[in-house]
């Protein structure tokens, strides 16, 4: 696909920054009337699968958290998404964005990925209220993986 494709995709679908691939597996937790539905559309048009939820009982390839500031611990919320996907899968955490009810301060968000053992990349628009922030699980091991 050329740079150009990718940049006309990355605009008429928001979830294509994301990096989610094909067939995968999209685990979404905190789920709410305010969630980002073009978000999560586009997240199903990629994947070409359904986004499961809390009831799905198999690891999944990546997690999209829906927090918000009344939502109770971060960290908690983080270590509990942990065990839903393989390691070095992505978290996305979604937090509203600045002013926004709920907004999550950027503190908390380094804070609860660092105490949960979680590295954080740069967030980003994840749509008109929300941002992104990727959390990746560290990698075990690379013995017995390729």
């Amino acid at each position: 696909m050329s740079a150009t494709a990718d940049h006309a995709e990355e605009r008429t679908n928001p979830a294509a920054r994301l990096g989610f691939q094909p067939g995968q597996v999209v685990q979404e937790l905190g789920y709410d009337d305010d969630t980002e539905q073009a978000l999560r559309e586009g997240i199903e048009a990629i994947t070409g699968t359904e986004l499961v939820d809390e009831e799905y009982d198999d690891l999944a390839d990546a997690v999209v958290l829906w927090f918000r500031e009344e939502d109770g611990d971060l960290t908690d919320a983080l270590v509990d998404a942990i065990s839903l996907v393989e390691d070095g899968s992505p978290i996305w955490l979604m937090t509203p964005k600045t002013g926004r009810e709920g907004y999550v301060e950027a503190s908390e968000i380094g804070e609860a990925a660092q105490t949960a053992g979680l590295q954080q990349t740069k967030p980003l628009n994840a749509g008109k209220d929300w941002t992104g922030s990727r959390l990746v699980t560290p990698k075990a091991s690379r013995t017995g993986k390729g």
